[in-house]
């Protein structure tokens, strides 16, 4: 062993020690061993941002914001209503659920699947009484299993084509995984629909400041449009399709006020509505019933034309301008460029009109105004904001152009008319131009710690290969299992990978094994593909710990779940991969 390969693993090491350590953030250790690598000649210092031009970089990132912009459309929720109200107990809501995130992950990154199911779970369960963590382990293990399908689903696919192509000059296409990840998928969904019966019932999921934050019910004002087609739809048919979450406390019509109309009261086209529900429940109920905000149609006063349309949710202080006043007498459109578009108060049920209602100190408002004219009459006005989460009520959806932006990108790379970096790029772009998107949602789908994990590394990972010891290990690995039969060789890589995975995250994994299973086959006389599918499958399967994949981390505080729980029904599924995955890629992908 020379220097620089000693070098080269001892940095290695020290990288998944410091992973499995848990005391620093992903994201800091990979840019420390990047700069590591560069002081001890490693990594040469041009090539020491290459990884952050790499395409996996750009395929990750551009996949996530075609996924939000997806999430955003609407399709989904819209494709499971139907079925929502039939989903009564366990035994019927985590097939249907497990199923349509694994589906979706073979379409989208697999954590952007995850995001636009598992608040359709979580209501269902609340809805029903089931404990979400009969569902939001299965749903993430689903979306890991999905993404095996396609070479966007999930980051080793892409890495692991990535690696193909630097090593034999051309990278795996966009639905090689298929075959394998099909079955695989199959199987493993089937399991999950009958083991989920294992993981805990009864233990109450962690509160997260989103959850926090919507204790309060919202009171808002809304307008039923002239044109509206639902002219025979009453008081309980907008209750109903609300899915009880939004109660419709005030009705006006001709200057005439009626609280808590009946069920069976005729809602018409230039009535006025106060409902009162959770943000997203209102949001969801104003785009599907096609009403409109009373206060979000005026215009809002824009310092530039580029400027973006904001909603945030600030307190009212006890010093503040407004307290004791209404939005309509401070004139608050007029004087500061803003709209109120719906009040919380601790305590009240509110029934007045947004214009008519004065606010009080400790009221919670949702205004709207322009990015550059919020902050200033915040600040006039005496409001301070509350922590930063995502708000919509009442935007507006498209549902047709993030599914055609989708398809197009989808069809381009099936038929070879573009790359798949170039083909998901021009989506993204595509997906924020035509309206599925603002910027700043775009920016926000993007994840950080993600990208720069795997734009710091990929030059490390690159150190192994080209001072030589990937070919060391590989001569090692290969001198040991030189008298095991091919099959089990590529299990044993299968199995590193997969344990490795979860505690030094799946792109590390792939970019130091990838590498030497393809020496390894190539020391036994194999063809290096399987071998390199067999990485990518088990650094995918991150079943076994809520640490290795954002998706188990994401479902972790919603569920309620403990570190010991993964292991508890990742275990199984992952022998279950172990021992079918190997024998589906020796029969897709031939070992001789």
């Amino acid at each position: 062993m020379t220097l620089q390969q000693a070098l080269a693993f001892g940095l290695i090491g020290l990288t998944i020690a410091c992973f499995i350590w848990g005391r620093f953030r992903y994201d800091l250790i990979s840019l420390a061993a990047l700069v590591v690598a560069v002081l001890l000649g490693l990594v040469p210092a041009k090539a020491a941002f290459s990884g952050f031009s790499s395409d996996v970089v750009v395929i990750i990132a551009c996949a996530l914001v075609v996924s939000a912009g997806f999430a955003r459309s609407g399709l989904i929720e819209a494709i499971l209503r139907p079925i929502t109200p039939k989903l009564t107990s366990a035994a019927t809501q985590v097939p249907v659920f497990v199923a349509a995130v694994a589906l979706l992950s073979m379409t989208t990154k697999n954590v952007g699947a995850l995001a636009i199911l598992m608040p359709i779970a979580l209501q269902v369960a609340r809805r029903t009484g089931t404990p979400p963590s009969k569902l939001l382990m299965p749903m993430s293990f689903a979306s890991l299993l999905g993404g095996l399908v396609t070479l966007v689903g999930t980051s080793p696919n892409i890495i692991v084509s990535q690696v193909r192509q630097d090593l034999f000059g051309k990278p795996f296409g966009m639905y090689d995984f298929a075959p394998v990840g099909l079955s695989l998928t199959g199987l493993g969904v089937v399991f999950l629909c009958f083991a989920y019966r294992i993981l805990p019932a009864s233990r109450a999921p962690a509160e997260t400041i989103d959850a926090a934050l919507a204790a309060n019910p919202y009171v808002t004002e809304v307008e039923v449009p002239p044109d509206w087609s639902a002219e025979k739809r009453r008081v309980g048919d907008l209750h109903a399709l609300a899915e009880g979450d939004v109660s419709v406390m005030t009705l006006l019509r001709d200057g005439k006020r009626r609280s808590a109309p009946h069920a069976n009261t005729l809602v018409r086209p230039g009535d006025k509505l106060v409902l009162e529900g959770e943000h997203q429940a209102l949001d969801q109920l104003i785009a599907r019933a096609k009403l409109k905000l009373t206060r979000s149609d005026r215009p809002v006063a824009m310092e530039e034309p580029t400027e973006e349309v904001r909603v945030v949710e600030v307190i009212v202080s006890p010093e503040s301008m407004l307290t004791g006043q209404s939005a309509q007498r401070a004139d608050l459109h007029g004087q500061h460029g803003v709209n109120l578009l719906a009040v919380s108060r601790s305590g009240y049920r509110l029934n007045q009109t947004l214009n008519s209602l004065r606010l009080r100190a400790g009221d919670v408002i949702m205004v709207q105004g322009g990015e550059r004219t919020l902050p200033g009459a915040l600040k006039t006005l005496g409001l301070l904001p509350l922590a930063e989460r995502e708000v919509r009520l009442g935007g507006i959806r498209h549902a047709l152009a993030p599914v055609a932006i989708l398809a197009a990108a989808m069809l381009a790379i099936a038929f070879h008319l573009a790359p798949v970096a170039i083909a998901f790029f021009a989506a993204a772009v595509a997906m924020v131009a035509l309206g599925g998107l603002r910027m700043r949602e775009a920016y926000a789908a993007l994840d950080g710690p993600v990208l720069v994990l795997i734009g710091a590394l990929i030059p490390v990972g690159e150190a192994i290969h080209t001072t030589g010891g990937a070919d060391l290990v590989a001569g090692l690995l290969s001198h040991v299992m030189g008298v095991a039969p091919p099959l089990v060789a590529m299990g044993v890589m299968m199995a590193l990978a997969m344990i490795s995975a979860p505690f030094m995250h799946n792109a590390p994994t792939v970019l130091v094994f990838a590498p030497i299973a393809a020496g390894v086959a190539k020391r036994l006389g194999l063809h290096a593909d399987p071998f390199l599918m067999a990485v990518a499958v088990g650094a995918a399967c991150d079943f076994l710990t809520p640490i290795g994949h954002q998706c188990n981390t994401l479902v972790m505080a919603p569920g309620g779940y403990r570190f010991s729980d993964y292991p508890r029904l990742g275990a199984p599924l992952s022998l279950l991969v172990l021992i079918v995955g190997p024998l589906l890629i020796a029969a897709v992908w031939p070992l001789r």
